[in-house]
């Protein structure tokens, strides 16, 4: 088919209306794995995307007939492993011989949806050029018509089809065997990408000097899949399980345990599955598809926090033998970092925190954005804010000796802490005596607020318009037989 075709194909089945949509099929449960993938929920891009995760059960009523024969069921995703797929009859009275997936991607994806249903395929002039069950949508369209004939339509302008429902995506073609001819009802669950959620946290400073903020809990759900889902059932998975197939992991087969209460009827029900949390929302969702959605998570609350502008210079490193030389890492930062943490007020699945905080006319204005890991309840979930305008510091080094007999090193440091802004302000220094592992504090102008074993931290009250300074020396030694 030329592209021309293509585009009236595509032109005219659009102009129908309603049946240019996809339904699910009645009783669909959608479990939702975590993801990240920025592709996911771009607010741009065409098309569906091979990320995510999700595991697919629904209802199907196949029209069936006697003995063995074959069956299509279209309006599938475009990403399925086709390896993990599975229909079965509840009722016994058929089996599944053979299966075959057909892919819907590419220009032909929404013909490919049409496998299996009754189709009428059109000329440049509306002309009728086969009428009939569409078999095959690839390099031409293989149309069986009622007689039992067969034709394969390379040239043409549209497709018509009847009912509301226009199935897209991949299918599935069945070799079933039934017992009777009749209408059965199957139950078919498979693995797919382009369906994954991931938390989206709001936090409002409140006024005061308290840090108080208001919390709002979701989760952004993604469906770049190929397909609609309408009246879902949807349980969200929060964790890392492990995949072994990059391509199409296979389901976990853990059983949840029993729902807790959820906070309100209107808020999803928690619950641990093995390793793992899941979250059942409390009504049917509809996720179209290239959508982002968003629902409550938990119910917004005002909680503590705790704002700090942190100076930090080097890291946990620690070397494998004592670093004498007079110019190992003697770099320093003159930037002060605002961070906010705060202490889960229950399990908090990744995502990303938003803050907000008022401006002089009590507008809520965007101060800075962070990533929270997944979060047990009661541990502390630390994001950083932005770099603090009116805040600056400087580093020098004013001593520095080694003693290779004594086997001792001493090195010493003043901070220059300056504040541009018209209040008062506490920052917290935090160093890494990191020349080598056993080191003490020889002596500090400040006393320290927190010391462990490859840091220490000081908090410097800074006024309004002025500077502090902070001044510590520490000593390094070591053994004979640590010696460089």
């Amino acid at each position: 088919m030329t592209p021309r075709h293509t585009l009236l194909a595509l032109a005219c089945l659009t102009t129908l209306g309603a049946a240019a949509t996809a339904h699910a099929a009645d009783g669909t449960e959608l479990t939702l794995y975590r993801s990240d993938s920025s592709a996911l929920y771009a607010s741009s891009g065409d098309g569906s995307v091979d990320d995510g995760y999700a595991v697919v059960r629904e209802q199907r009523s196949l029209t069936l007939a006697a003995g063995s024969h074959d069956v299509v069921i279209g309006d599938l995703p475009n990403h399925i492993d086709p390896e993990a797929m599975a229909l079965g009859f509840p009722a016994g009275n058929a089996k599944v011989i053979s299966q075959r997936l057909l892919l819907g991607q590419g220009q032909n994806a929404a013909l490919t949806g049409l496998v299996g249903h009754t189709v009428e395929v059109l000329g440049d002039s509306g002309q009728p050029l086969a009428n009939g069950n569409l078999l095959r949508a690839g390099d031409g369209l293989l149309v069986r018509g009622g007689n039992g004939s067969t034709t394969l339509v390379r040239n043409y302008a549209a497709v018509r089809t009847t009912g509301a429902n226009f199935p897209t995506g991949s299918s599935l073609s069945l070799r079933v065997d039934a017992q009777r001819a009749g209408q059965a009802n199957a139950v078919l669950s498979y693995p797919t990408a382009g369906l994954g959620w991931r938390a989206a946290y709001v936090g409002t400073l409140q006024p005061g000097s308290a840090c108080r903020m208001q919390f709002e809990s979701r989760a952004s759900i993604a469906n770049r899949s190929g397909r609609d889902w309408h009246d879902t059932q949807l349980t969200l998975i929060a964790g890392e399980p492990h995949f072994a197939k990059a391509s199409a992991p296979r389901p976990m087969m853990a059983m949840a345990r029993g729902y807790a209460k959820a906070e309100s009827a209107d808020m999803p029900a928690q619950s641990t599955l093995a390793d793992y949390r899941s979250y059942a929302l409390p009504a049917p969702v509809d996720l179209p598809d290239g959508s982002v959605s968003q629902v409550p998570l938990y119910a917004t609350r005002t909680l503590d926090c705790e704002r700090t502008a942190l100076l930090e210079n080097g890291n946990s490193y620690q070397p494998p033998q004592p670093m004498l030389d007079a110019n190992f890492n003697t770099g320093s930062n003159d930037s002060i970092i605002s961070t906010l943490r705060v202490k889960a007020f229950d399990s908090l699945p990744a995502g990303y925190l938003r803050v907000l905080s008022a401006d002089r006319n009590g507008t809520p204005q965007f101060i800075g954005e962070g990533r929270i890991d997944d979060t047990p309840k009661g541990s502390d979930a630390t994001i950083t804010l932005g770099t603090a305008f009116d805040l600056r510091a400087q580093r020098e080094r004013t001593a520095f000796h080694v003693d290779k007999a004594g086997r001792t090193m001493d090195e010493a440091y003043r901070i220059t802490l300056t504040n541009a802004g018209d209040s008062a302000r506490v920052v917290t220094v935090r160093e890494h005596p990191n020349r080598w592992q056993q080191w003490t504090l020889a002596s500090s102008s400040s006393k320290p607020s927190k010391q462990t074993p490859d840091a220490l931290e000081f908090r410097i009250n800074v006024p309004a318009g002025g500077k502090a300074t902070l001044e510590y020396a520490v000593r390094y030694s070591w053994t004979a037989d640590q010696t460089p």
